[in-house]
């Protein structure tokens, strides 16, 4: 299977519409008032896709997961850990969907374990109060219970990790605290709050965007800095000019053609990392 195939899945094996939304997060085939329109989220940018996905939903001890195969039996997987608006997003289990194509188990936990994701019409002001039972760093058990799942039932020997926003967080987490895990890619996504997260164990490639209103460019140079004093494994910090937040996952790349360089720049970097790594 050829790498086009996975970084731009075909759009008519699943995938029924997509609603555009402008960069102050406002659908344009549809506008919607937000909750805050003097603040809204700067997470809500992109295309948002309406895609039914190719897996299946499953049930793994404490919390439910969407898991997708690819077409020949392998021992390698890769957790896929959602940004802000939860693990049933459709845009998540697209990019599930084509890490599957090209060659891994994939599985998006629902590391929120039932409660409410975020939605763009909640008031962006009460993102703090939100996020205070959803940590990215308080997720152990969760993660724990998915190597148990992708170890003793899908026979997983390889494990890496991919997480978009919230989830780069986390990816972030545990390529600092599991060195089972084999790779690490954090897409605009860096831990802020931790004063020893700069250790990793596990090789890690960080992808930014240079106008991300969520993860400045100054945070991104003290990360690149203390990685290089501090980090003893191998890692890469790569800006993407002139992107911004949800880049990747966000952005549909056959109607952004602006942006079509960069997205599949960036899924390709993704690609490659793990094929290194895993």
């Amino acid at each position: 299977m050829g790498v086009e195939r996975c970084i731009s899945l075909d759009h008519t094996l699943a995938c029924r519409r997509w609603l555009t939304n402008d960069q102050n997060g406002r659908q344009q085939d549809s506008p919607r008032k937000m909750a805050n329109e003097a603040k809204p989220c700067p997470c809500d940018i992109g295309d948002r896709l309406e895609y039914e996905g190719l897996g299946q939903e499953v049930q793994i001890e404490h919390i439910k997961a969407y898991t997708v195969k690819p077409p020949a039996a392998t021992d390698k997987a890769i957790i896929v850990i959602q940004d802000i608006f939860g693990w049933q997003l459709p845009n998540t289990r697209y990019m599930a969907d084509m890490l599957a194509a090209d060659g891994y188990i994939a599985v998006c936990p629902d590391f929120y374990v039932g409660k409410e994701p975020w939605s763009p019409t909640h008031d962006w002001s009460k993102f703090q109060e939100w996020l205070e039972d959803k940590k990215p760093t308080n997720i152990n058990k969760e993660m724990d219970a998915v190597l148990r799942f992708l170890q003793q039932q899908c026979g997983a020997k390889h494990i890496g990790v991919v997480g978009f926003c919230w989830g780069g967080v986390a990816t972030h987490y545990l390529t600092l605290n599991y060195p089972e895990i084999k790779a690490g890619v954090s897409v605009y996504g860096v831990i802020k709050e931790m004063e020893d997260r700069y250790e990793l164990k596990s090789p890690t490639l960080f992808i930014f965007g240079e106008k991300d209103d969520v993860i400045p460019l100054d945070q991104v140079r003290v990360l690149e800095a203390k990685l290089k004093e501090k980090c003893k494994v191998d890692y890469q910090v790569k800006i993407f000019p002139g992107q911004t937040h949800g880049f990747v996952h966000r952005k549909r790349e056959d109607i952004n053609p602006a942006d079509e360089p960069s997205i599949k720049e960036a899924r390709a970097d993704m690609l490659d990392w793990l094929v290194k790594y895993m």
